[in-house]
């Protein structure tokens, strides 16, 4: 048993001009990601992305939808020359998505490192807000950069999760013991938001951001009709050996305990699925109605009705989670590894906080640290839920920059608890991870870049000197084209022909 598995994040940001709500989204997402290749050396027409093995309409429960039914949205795998789309030496992609600037993590193998690459993706989008602000550039306008996932008047935009998985593992299965740990996993970590309903009209504060904009049990779709399980089947990986779970329920987190929890938790309870080490039916009646209700119960103590009959409150029914985990621990040896160890000692303080005293989670615990700080603005302002205040305090709670986003003003003042130094985060902004392919890609980007002319999760595609065509290096298997399998080899070519010949010979990649 354990948390280690190939995961990732996607992390869509919100984008404004301050005093220009009319700003074109599109257009200024593609100056964010323009301005930060450029500080890499990275022209967005070189090293784009390979849409060659993306199937976006696949679906996980044995079919596909029709290209001429599918919504816009959906059809990902259509590449849009007028959008910004890079490939950056972290092994990360950074583009424009559905009118946002989106960071898509490098492929990691812990729960701690998808915090380390999550967060330097805040830090690649804070370098394109200042450059944007110093370097003189045909946008003429300051951009605002917001890690949240609604703009409080409807709109939601995505943080996305990815796990891979097993693929023998029955997807019917996935549904029914994942649906409802999610249902009650926000109560950890979602990142709380002033108002109730999609469009923030009803006065409240809620525990998460996106809980709202669900409004199916299980779908296809990720921009409508939102499903708590998502059932797109494209595996960026060998399809016969592996699913990508593709999880679209979550927040955008800033408290890295949070963070580590919703990644960790969610990858020890995919591994007692995989077993077969479920022990216990805790499907919840009306999933969709039941997500919300959690949301807005900031009190956490309103129980819920299992389809058994029975009713248990939300942190009673992840405390049995987190005692079936304990449990497939103790049959199959009882010593965890560290990254295990540190989810399962975070999750168990967390829950005990949560349940003795709530506000003693604001350091771990985003939904429960912003409630804190707007109950002093309404204590000492004699603010409703209905402030105007408040809604722009929320907003800007994540806030990118350094010196205005609450959040990251509050951590400077320790208010909050860092697992993640610094200095790693710094270090990952350009370097990529080194136990997964994600570092052949990230490397090549990095000591290749002219000869890089595109990239995908799963290949590499080189344009070479006296080479007929174009050579696509094929990387199906994630845990190979790492630093061990492939480092030296790269070190000691001069040039990418010589690593493709050396390569050639060696077939490490794929």
């Amino acid at each position: 048993m354990t948390v280690r598995r190939v995961m990732g994040i996607e992390t869509e940001y919100g984008i404004s001009v301050p005093g220009d709500p009319l700003a074109n989204p599109m257009m200024l997402s593609g100056h964010v990601v323009h301005a930060y290749a450029s500080t890499q050396g990275l022209p967005a027409a070189r090293a784009s992305w390979d849409y060659a093995d993306e199937a976006p309409l696949r679906d996980a429960r044995g079919w596909e939808m029709g290209r001429q039914v599918a919504h816009p949205s959906q059809l990902t795998d259509v590449e849009d020359p007028t959008l910004a789309n890079v490939v950056l030496t972290n092994g990360a992609r950074l583009y424009v998505d559905h009118a946002h600037p989106e960071y898509s993590s490098p492929e990691v193998t812990t729960p701690r490192a998808a915090i380390t690459w999550d967060r330097a993706g805040e830090s690649v989008m804070r370098e394109a807000v200042h450059r944007l602000a110093t370097v003189p550039s045909s946008i003429g306008v300051p951009v605002n950069l917001y890690k949240n996932n609604t703009d409080g008047k409807g709109a939601s935009y995505g943080t996305h999760e990815n796990y891979l998985m097993r693929r023998e593992t029955p997807f019917q299965r996935i549904i029914r013991q994942l649906t409802p740990f999610f249902v009650v996993r926000q109560i950890l970590c979602g990142s709380g938001r002033v108002g109730i309903g999609t469009d923030s009209r009803t006065p409240g504060y809620q525990i998460a951001s996106r809980s709202d904009f669900f409004e199916a049990e299980v779908g296809l779709e990720t921009t409508l009709k939102r499903p708590i399980i998502n059932t797109r089947d494209e595996p960026h990986a060998l399809a016969d050996r592996y699913r990508r779970l593709h999880v679209i329920l979550g927040d955008a987190n800033h408290c890295d305990v949070a963070g580590l929890l919703k990644m960790g938790m969610t990858s020890l309870v995919l591994a007692m699925i995989e077993d077969g080490a479920i022990t216990r039916d805790l499907s919840v009646r009306h999933p969709v109605a039941t997500l919300h209700a959690v949301s807005h119960d900031v009190d956490m103590d309103q129980p819920l009705e299992l389809m058994s009959g029975e009713r248990m409150m939300p942190i009673e029914i992840l405390w049995a989670y987190f005692e079936m985990a304990q449990d497939y621990l103790r049959d199959r040896g009882g010593i965890p590894d560290d990254d295990t160890a540190e989810v399962l000692q975070w999750w168990e303080r967390v829950m005990t906080l949560l349940q003795t005293d709530r506000d003693s989670a604001a350091p771990y615990v985003d939904w429960v640290g912003k409630l804190a700080v707007l109950e002093r603005y309404r204590q000492r302002d004699r603010l409703s839920w209905e402030s105007p205040q408040l809604r722009a305090i929320d907003i800007q709670w994540s806030d990118v920059r350094l010196e205005r986003g609450l959040f990251h003003r509050m951590a400077m003042a320790g208010r909050f608890h860092e697992l993640v130094p610094a200095s790693e985060v710094a270090a990952a902004v350009t370097d990529p991870p080194e136990d997964t392919r994600a570092y052949f890609r990230g490397t090549c980007i990095s000591r290749f870049p002219d000869n890089v002319v595109s990239a995908s999760w799963d290949s590499v595609i080189f344009d070479v000197p006296d080479a007929r065509a174009l050579q696509r290096v094929p990387m199906l298997e994630p845990l190979l084209g790492t630093k061990a399998a492939v480092g030296a080899l790269i070190e000691e070519s001069a040039d990418a022909a010589t690593m493709l010949r050396r390569l050639s010979r060696s077939e490490t990649p794929s």
